[in-house]
């Protein structure tokens, strides 16, 4: 049990990293939405598209949910009674499901860059905001 604090820090470190591209791959989708008639610009905004889902963010999120599951492999007892776990579990797959749209909306944008409106990536840019107030509310508060 010594090391459970690593993987919990590793845990940590990981959501932050997923965050990261969670907050930021929205924004890069209004600039290749917005700018969408200049093709080097939105050429160079794809790539970093990609590296930033592919090399970031994918590997963020599965060593989240990686760390996630072997803590409470570690601690089974985590999950009985622990309504803000629960809570926290289903914000996270919710967070999971989110990560995984962002990559279709990658691929609609690469073949049709008029796809979606700026106005609609701004306003999805806020859905992991909303997911992450929740889960690190039920992570420090446990209401429950």
């Amino acid at each position: 049990m010594a090391y459970y604090n690593w993987i919990l820090a590793f845990h940590v470190m990981s959501f932050m990293s997923w965050m990261a591209m969670l907050f930021y791959q929205p924004r890069l989708y209004v600039y290749h939405r917005e700018h969408a008639d200049k093709a080097d610009f939105v050429e160079v905004v794809k790539i970093q598209e990609y590296k930033l889902y592919k090399y970031i963010g994918l590997p963020a999120m599965w060593a989240t949910i990686i760390t996630g599951i072997w803590m409470i492999i570690l601690i089974p007892g985590l999950l009985e009674g622990s309504m803000w776990l629960s809570i926290k579990l289903i914000f996270a797959a919710l967070m999971i499901v989110y990560s995984f749209s962002l990559e279709w909306f990658r691929l609609k944008l690469a073949d049709d860059p008029h796809y979606k409106s700026g106005k609609f990536f701004r306003f999805y840019n806020e859905v992991p905001t909303l997911l992450m107030i929740v889960i690190v509310i039920m992570v420090v508060i446990k209401p429950f």
